[in-house]
């Protein structure tokens, strides 16, 4: 951290972007933008460079990118509230230097949040610029412990890793329980053909000598009657 950027009086200062590359880096949450205009104004005064986001779980993600020098977290935040957000911060980077931001009526809770996250203490929102000008010796004295980083697992606990089985391919199809089989269902028969008995080739001779002895009896008889004979 750059003590001298820290203590940079206000007056030769304008409320402008940092173009300095070794100005120190200031990550402002809130989800309530005009904190975060007056927040922007207050440290771009003080030369740091500005970063903003407004809600816990990017916090974490930025801080983890950016390693600023100074966080100020608000608790009332969505996604992860400040208190655990500053837990997450804590974890990553002991020397964390957190401020929390609350209104009045959250006194005892941010209290308690700046005990347990070991943030340098909390100011009360509205911020004005006055208000950390009181409380910049604070801000540049030492990180205190953080006791609730004991307690993160309980307070945010993380869910086993679910291991994916390899695939082995289709499982075998289960063997059928032979008491639950249904009963075979008897075929209708099949009605049999019957092939006409072909003649004989005896009876077909008798036949032909039956019709030609009646025909000659006939024609014999035809004569016989007509006096032809």
């Amino acid at each position: 951290m750059s003590v001298k950027s820290f203590t940079q009086p206000l007056a030769m200062v304008r409320v402008t972007d940092v173009k300095d590359e070794e100005a120190p880096t200031v990550l402002l949450v809130d989800n309530n933008q005009m904190s975060l205009h007056r927040l922007t104004n207050i440290f771009r005064q003080r030369e740091f460079n500005v970063v903003t986001c407004e809600d816990g779980d990017k916090a974490v993600d930025e801080y983890i990118r950016l390693d600023p020098e100074l966080v100020v977290l608000a608790l009332d935040i969505p996604s992860m509230d400040g208190h655990l957000a500053a837990l997450e911060m804590r974890e990553h980077g002991k020397e964390c230097r957190i401020l929390f931001s609350s209104p009045k009526r959250q006194a005892q809770l941010a209290n308690d949040a700046t005990h347990s996250a070991g943030a340098i203490g909390w100011v009360e929102k509205p911020i004005t610029a006055s208000a950390i000008d009181s409380i910049w010796d604070l801000v540049l004295g030492p990180i205190p412990e953080a006791p609730g980083l004991e307690d993160l697992d309980t307070i945010h606990p993380v869910e086993d890793m679910i291991q994916i089985e390899k695939d082995e391919g289709p499982l075998p199809l289960p063997l059928p329980d032979v008491n639950t089989l249904p009963l075979p269902i008897n075929p209708l028969p099949v009605e049999e053909r019957i092939e006409p008995k072909k003649k004989s080739s005896k009876a077909k001779r008798l036949l032909i000598v039956i019709v030609i002895f009646t025909g000659l009896g006939a024609a014999g008889w035809y004569v016989w009657s007509n006096g032809l004979i």
